[in-house]
């Protein structure tokens, strides 16, 4: 039955990889069980057998399929089995859709389905590269037209050194989380979280990561030549353009004047308006020929915008080519909220908004990752009038995910641990209005708002946007680009980081691929505008993180006891710590390791409660001293309890200093008095001498 079944093997970075084919989902126009040490991953390619009508994009779908069985858990929901993917998993699938796209051919229109599934996982072999090396070795061997193959690998920066697919056993000491995927040639993606690392770093990062893929590639190659499919014929017939092309030049030069307009609302509405008078003129010549039309309109453009950028240097809006358009920045814009940050570029504005919360209010991870929760989350909303269309809201999707994902990233390595700041902290980024590389707008709106909101970040976090045109050999890269720069462009290179070095990268290309050269420019270009973001709007509106949180924000300390302790504050059946957060208007969270959040919106009421809590663990020894209650009289004298459990006698003889004929004329229950501790028997008793009544 499996006699196609093959196994190729070789290895990465000290690490064998084994390649299956011809044995599992056989009906798949390609399919392959890769195995990167332990983890393996099933991916499968599919393509349809004709165009939907009306496509004019390429409509490929890749999938990121988590099995929680692949890490040995039995999944959390009520129903006991995976659900919809996880923002981790979506992420994944995001990144290899961008490693892919490149590659299909110009026009290529047929639907196309990519599907990793993880069957199971080794945490020191990213389930994430071999998924991708997996798609990149299904669609190679598949019919499917595409001008693979890829590799992908993931770099680190360990103690000073580069290393490649580390995994996770340096994952403490690793100041940098780079996935690149590429041609033998040419690098093609790009996604990274660093420590702020250095340019030069970087680089050689990607240089070290080159040279892996590119063996990679050759090993995929070599099976391509053994068990590929001869791939499916797919031709774009261009010849009912040409006609169409030709009556069009004579409007180009109407539409050069309306494209060069600097503001962004009158340069739409003129191009809208001559789109449509240049489409009714040539539906008269052209009946049948609607689409066509619409598309030699958008070559048209896209030709225009790309031929004054790269020959003539020169920019829809009259910008120099590294220039940023014009920034502000305020704070505290919202009385009620914790922190907040407002950032506009040009037409671009994002409004971050931060909530700092208890860590009970940490997200629980359901995934295949080792971490089970996190305390700093950032979320990016990206509205409809945003980009002034008309579209009800809806739950985010991969962009948004994916943009949110990027801004968290990017502050990652500034937010203070939970030891120094012991809050929860969640930023949300509101998009109001786009017009070119929100998500970094929204990196800058973040730190605004964790400053104002009095986080101790370490340094604040700035980021930008480089483009690219490329022609041939000829290429030509511009800082800050803006939506139709984006939409005609080669290239959105995203970086984030402060003036130390890189927190946060990402790049998404339309080519197949680029070199060094080009990579060295538009990091230096990032970096240069990185710095003057950070000196003329960020730090200019605020110097310094606030030195206090906002009066609506809640108040949290922090307290320890030994381990053996915790049983004695939670009490049988959790009886005392409820009664301390009863009493003092407090939350408390008690982690294993025995510390201990106490939280409430008056500061008072968290270090009473500390005092309690504290009282019930510590040693009592002679001399201390306690405010306690009353809690029962006796013939010789009081009971009394100084803390949730704990309790002592004062005898009727340290009472007073004055006879006293009746315990209840002096005192009754539930009195609050002052007493110091004179003695503790070998039985643990306490006894106590009362030195005021309150």
């Amino acid at each position: 039955m499996f006699e196609n079944f093959r196994i190729f093997e070789t290895k990465i970075s000290e690490k064998k990889l084994i390649v299956e084919t011809g044995k599992m989902a056989m009906l798949a126009n390609g399919s392959c069980l890769v195995r990167y040490g332990e983890t393996c991953v099933l991916a499968t390619a599919t393509m349809s057998d004709r165009v939907r009508d009306g496509i004019d994009f390429l409509p490929l779908s890749v999938d990121f399929e988590e099995k929680l069985y692949s890490v040995g858990k039995i999944p959390g929901s009520f129903l006991k089995r995976e659900g919809k993917p996880s923002e981790a998993a979506v992420l994944s699938a995001r990144l290899i859709d961008r490693a892919l796209r490149p590659l299909f051919p110009e026009g290529f229109r047929y639907d196309v389905t990519v599907v990793c599934t993880v069957l199971a996982v080794d945490e020191n072999c990213s389930p994430e590269i071999t998924a991708l090396l997996a798609a990149s070795i299904a669609l190679t061997i598949s019919d499917i037209p595409w001008n693979g193959p890829i590799a992908g690998v993931m770099l680190g920066y360990v103690n000073g050194k580069v290393v490649a697919n580390s995994g996770v056993q340096k994952k403490n000491t690793n100041k940098l989380s780079l996935i690149l995927a590429s041609t033998k040639e040419k690098i093609i993606m790009l996604e990274a979280c660093a420590d702020r690392v250095s340019e030069e770093i970087i680089l050689d990062a990607m240089m070290l990561g080159q040279k892996v893929n590119a063996e990679v590639v050759e090993f995929i190659e070599k099976i391509q030549t053994r068990i590929g499919k001869p791939k499916i014929v797919f031709h774009v017939d261009k010849s009912d353009l040409i006609e169409i092309n030709a009556a069009l030049s004579e409007f180009r030069g109407d539409m050069e004047r309306v494209l060069f307009e600097k503001n962004k609302e009158v340069r739409d509405s003129n191009v809208n308006s001559l789109c449509a008078s240049i489409r009714a003129s040539l539906e008269e010549k052209f009946p049948d020929k609607i689409s066509e039309i619409l598309k030699c309109l958008y070559n048209m453009q896209k030709n225009i915008v790309r031929n004054w950028l790269i020959s003539q240097n020169k920019r829809v809006d009259g910008r120099d080519i590294n220039e940023i358009r014009e920034m502000r920045a305020e704070v505290g814009l919202l009385a009620r909220v914790h922190g907040s940050g407002l950032f506009t570029r040009g037409y671009t504005q994002v409004l971050t908004n931060v909530t700092l919360g208890p860590l009970s209010a940490q997200q629980i991870i359901d995934g295949l990752s080792t971490d089970e929760s996190k305390r700093y989350i950032h979320h990016y909303n990206f509205p409809a009038f945003s980009v002034g269309e008309t579209r009800s809201s809806r739950a985010p999707g991969r962009r948004e995910l994916g943009h949110g994902a990027l801004a968290e990233k990017a502050l990652l390595c500034v937010i203070p641990n939970v030891q120094d700041f012991p809050y929860t902290i969640r930023l949300v980024s509101e998009v109001l209005s786009s017009n070119g590389s929100t998500s970094q707008a929204a990196v800058c709106g973040s730190t605004l708002a964790l400053m104002d909101a009095g986080v101790p970040i370490s340094e604040p976090v700035a980021g930008i946007s480089c483009g690219l045109v490329t022609d041939g050999d000829s290429w030509i890269t511009f800082t800050d680009l803006q939506g139709i720069e984006d939409f005609f462009g080669d290239m959105d290179f995203k970086v984030a980081g402060t003036k130390t070095g890189i927190t946060a990268m990402q790049m998404d290309l339309k080519v197949a691929g680029i070199n060094f050269d080009i990579l060295q420019d538009a990091l230096h270009k990032n970096k240069v505008a990185r710095i003057k973001i950070l000196d003329e709007i960020i730090l200019q509106t605020l110097p310094k993180y606030r030195s206090t949180i906002s009066k609506y924000a809640p108040k949290i300390m922090i307290t320890s006891v030994p381990i053996e302790k915790i049983r004695e504050v939670i009490g049988i059946g959790g009886r005392v710590v409820q009664f301390i957060s009863t009493t003092y208007r407090v939350k408390i969270d008690i982690e294993p390791d025995g510390r201990i959040f106490v939280m409430s919106p008056i500061a008072e009421d968290c270090q009473n409660a500390i005092d309690v809590i504290q009282n019930i663990v510590r040693e009592v020894e002679p001399g201390d001293v306690f405010r306690a209650k009353v809690i029962k009289l006796m013939d010789f004298g009081v009971f009394v309890e100084f803390a949730p459990g704990r309790e002592g006698l004062c005898h009727v003889s340290k009472l007073t200093n004055r006879k006293v004929e009746r315990i209840s004329d002096l005192l009754k229950v539930g009195d609050i008095i002052t007493v110091r501790v004179t003695d503790v028997d070998g039985r643990g008793r306490i006894n106590f001498r009362c030195l005021s009544v309150l």
